[in-house]
């Protein structure tokens, strides 16, 4: 698809400036585009939609429905693609909004803050088709417990790989490993669907065991080639209940010619709260044989500083909804500096993920911080293609 004719709707109840929206659009090039006068009418006129439009441009504050409630509707019922959050209000309440629709797994473009010009209209609405993303299963979950925990076994849920490259000079130093389900037909499913499955099955330790040893088999493949790079495996919650892990990652790793120090393990906040005694235990025996930890996701979680002053972690990630567009919105930029502050006096590697835009890399290579990770370098790729998309990073298109 090119960069007109997308299907937009416009939900807005000033008839007024609904008909500027939409000769906006139009002079843009999106001439099809659809109306609701409020939240209800436009739930009604995208329910008889034959296919969800690209873009819901959805004003906040409306009569009846307002824009907030309209928002999860169209998220529960998938009824658009991506959505737009336009409104004059407070910046800080754009962005509760757009991070509330990304939790409900709806694409989000960002926001437009009124009064419409077609130049605001172009920027957003230029971001649908940047960084689409994989090319994923985006549907509802269509199997049974049974078939993933099969497909575990099978080996059909692999680690899919994308890099990480350092500000200072651009280059790639390691890489995170995502699971993801390939199936027979040649659809991806996201780990989203499949993972809360196996680990409700019983099958949280199989699948971080998996990811590891498939990992590590490439990062030894790749250091044959001459990559030298580092591992991240995210490690499942239930995991770290388990005290036999740090001796069972630790001959995983080795039985591929590795050292511990070659990894680091990716521990969510929320982590350490079911059994706080033995999982840090575990982390204390995981740091003594030489593993990385990392706290990812930092600032999403109620207890970051407490797991900072009890873990010993040697890095911190940021999550991607702090980085992205944390240039243009202030509240994303303090909570970023606060962040590499912190890590810094800490003594402790800054990994800042979702990087996907230019602007964005800028404010956090000022900001000093180490690492990125996000579309700009690269979407995760397989590992049998991860030295061509090491290559695009390299060079880029011009």
């Amino acid at each position: 698809m090119s960069g007109t004719g997308l299907q937009v709707m416009v939900v807005e109840d000033h008839g007024f400036q609904r008909r500027i929206a939409l000769r906006l659009l139009a002079d843009l090039g999106h001439e099809q585009a659809l109306e609701g006068a409020d939240g209800l009418h436009a739930l009604d006129v995208l329910r008889q939609q034959p296919a969800p439009p690209d873009v819901v441009l959805v004003d906040l504050d409306m009569p009846g429905m307002d824009g907030i409630e309209c928002i999860g509707h169209i998220a529960h019922e998938h009824l658009a693609r991506a959505v737009v959050v336009v409104s004059a209000l407070d910046p800080a309440l754009l962005n509760t909004v757009q991070t509330m629709a990304r939790a409900y797994g709806l694409r989000v473009l960002g926001s437009v803050e009124k009064p419409l010009t077609r130049d605001k209209l172009e920027v957003v609405l230029a971001r649908f088709h940047e960084h689409a993303g994989e090319a994923l299963d985006e549907g509802e979950a269509d199997f049974e417990p049974d078939e993933a925990v099969a497909a575990l076994a099978r080996g059909e849920i692999v680690p899919w790989f994308q890099p990480q490259v350092e500000f200072g000079n651009g280059k790639v130093v390691g890489v995170e490993a995502l699971a993801r389900w390939e199936r027979a037909d040649g659809s991806v499913v996201r780990p989203v669907l499949f993972v809360p499955v196996l680990e409700a099955a019983g099958q949280a330790h199989a699948l971080t065991d998996r990811m590891l040893d498939a990992g590590c088999r490439w990062l030894h493949h790749w250091g044959q080639e001459g990559r030298r790079l580092r591992l991240s495996v995210n490690v499942s919650p239930l995991a770290l209940a388990d005290a036999t892990a740090a001796d069972r990652y630790q001959s995983i790793v080795e039985s591929h010619g590795l050292k511990p120090e070659d990894v680091v393990l990716e521990i969510t906040e929320s982590s350490l709260m079911t059994d706080a005694a033995r999982g840090l235990g575990v982390l204390a025996r995981l740091r003594l044989k030489g593993f990385g930890l990392s706290i990812d996701d930092f600032g999403t979680g109620y207890s970051s500083l407490a797991q900072l002053a009890q873990v010993p972690f040697t890095e911190l990630k940021i999550d991607k909804d702090f980085v992205f567009a944390s240039h243009a919105q202030p509240r994303k930029r303090a909570m970023v500096e606060a962040s590499l502050d912190l890590a810094r006096k800490l003594s402790l590697t800054t990994v800042a993920e979702g990087v996907e835009t230019v602007y964005d890399w800028q404010l956090l290579a000022e900001l000093g911080c180490n690492v990125a990770q996000g579309w700009l370098i690269g979407r995760p790729v397989p590992g049998s293609e991860l030295p061509a998309a090491i290559a695009r990073w390299r060079r880029p298109a011009r």
